[in-house]
């Protein structure tokens, strides 16, 4: 089954493939070792094949939804809010 990413969505590596491809117009094979388990990237596109092209540090590459989890924002109630913090005793 295929997950769907929006456009510009952070998604980490949760699983390596036998290799990687490119997200070139001529796409290449690379080992599997040019992108490690849990590194972050971001969704730059989809593509054919339940296929998803990720902008990583090294480069972009062509990743099978199964590989990829997307990466959900802390919630905003883990962090005080300022209204919060602004907040004076009354007089």
């Amino acid at each position: 089954m295929s997950k769907e990413f929006a456009i510009g969505e952070k998604v980490r590596v949760v699983a390596l493939p036998p290799y990687v491809k490119t997200a070139e117009p001529m796409p290449m094979l690379r080992p599997p070792d040019v992108i490690h388990i849990g590194e972050e990237g971001v969704v730059i596109d989809r593509r054919p094949g339940g296929y998803w092209g990720v902008r990583f540090t090294k480069g972009a590459f062509l990743m099978d939804s199964q590989y990829i989890e997307a990466i959900t924002p802390a919630s905003a109630t883990d962090e005080p809010s300022a209204a919060h913090l602004d907040q004076t005793p009354p007089e």
